[in-house]
């Protein structure tokens, strides 16, 4: 298989995974969406310094256990930096997109934060860009659209030599119900095309929804069976993402997905959800302690056992990732 891999790109990724190759990786780039969190655990709205005190601690209680973290430019992605909380062995991805995105008839379109880029998060020293989108390969108009997007930041990434993850999201349209037998045996066909289109772009890692709707797909071999459709699809290496499931659902989704060919994970509300509930900071940071970073635990034995090396999905070897000349230095 041919890869871009250039020496910042290997650098980043390098950062971003065990010395093995794996990714364990924890998501607290949350914004509108912890905010709604917070809203409706402490009943008023929360100021900035509340929300970024929460990050830090999260990042404190999960970092240490952690590959690389996944921090947003607004709350917490310099804040860790700057406070310690993210000590400099562990990678720093930092998210590229505005919260939300914009409504179109036909569907949802991801925007990029203002006065934000990749030559930014490139300068401060970070590992990796990740963007979000939101994607539906059937609704094609839209699907160009995002995809012009993603090739955008690609384009950025590449001249700023840093490692690019895209994390497709795929949401309801009209009259559908998501949460829905009807939906559920679409969503597989719907994930494994969209790690197919986007995929062909010049991204490095691909942060991919699980392909089976768990609450309506009870059987586990059809489940193994769409991750290696998956797999196949990907012509990068891949993670598999929480969406907010439970943490007994998420564990059992990394260890089929890792089995089948994913590089490790990278999630979020699933492991650290319930403690952004507990009001009082003491008890809070008791849950993150005690609960998510144990969670981040589970999860690393896991993928650490059963996932397969980034670069052994590209067909290379830890110690020959690319060939570098005597003068490489000169046209770098």
């Amino acid at each position: 298989m041919m890869s871009n891999l250039t020496a910042g790109k290997i650098r980043g990724l390098q950062q971003i995974a065990t010395d093995k190759g794996i990714f364990i990786m924890c998501a607290m780039d949350h914004r509108s969406g912890l905010v709604q969190m917070l809203q409706e655990a402490q009943k008023t709205e929360p100021d900035y310094n509340d929300i970024v005190q929460i990050k830090l601690d999260m990042c404190r209680a999960m970092s240490p256990y952690s590959s690389g973290v996944l921090l947003d430019p607004e709350y917490s992605a310099a804040q860790a930096i700057v406070t310690g909380a993210l000590k400099g062995g562990t990678g720093l991805l930092v998210s590229v997109e505005a919260t939300g995105y914009e409504k179109d008839p036909t569907g949802r379109i991801t925007t990029l934060l203002k006065d934000w880029s990749v030559e930014k998060i490139k300068r401060m020293g970070a590992s990796a860009v990740k963007i979000l989108v939101y994607y539906r390969p059937d609704i094609k108009k839209l699907a160009s659209r995002q995809l012009k997007t993603i090739a955008k930041v690609a384009a950025d990434c590449i001249k700023y030599d840093i490692p690019f993850l895209v994390e497709p999201k795929t949401y309801r349209v009209e009259d559908e119900v998501m949460d829905s037998q009807e939906f559920a045996k679409r969503l597989p066909g719907m994930v494994i095309e969209t790690a197919r289109q986007i995929s062909e772009l010049p991204v490095d890692v691909l942060k991919a929804e699980f392909p089976a709707d768990m609450k309506y797909e009870k059987d586990e071999a059809n489940m193994a069976e769409y991750c290696r459709e998956l797999d196949n699809a990907s012509r990068v290496p891949w993670v598999i993402l929480s969406a907010g499931v439970d943490y007994d659902m998420f564990k059992k989704q990394v260890s089929i997905a890792c089995t089948a060919g994913a590089s490790g994970f990278l999630g979020g509300r699933a492991i650290w959800q319930e403690g952004i509930g507990i009001v009082k900071r003491e008890k809070r940071n008791e849950f993150l302690k005690d609960v998510a970073a144990k969670r981040m635990q589970e999860l690393a034995a896991i993928a650490n056992r059963s996932a397969r090396p980034w670069h052994a999905k590209l067909g290379l070897e830890a110690e020959a990732l690319v060939e570098i000349g005597q003068d490489w230095y000169r046209e770098y």
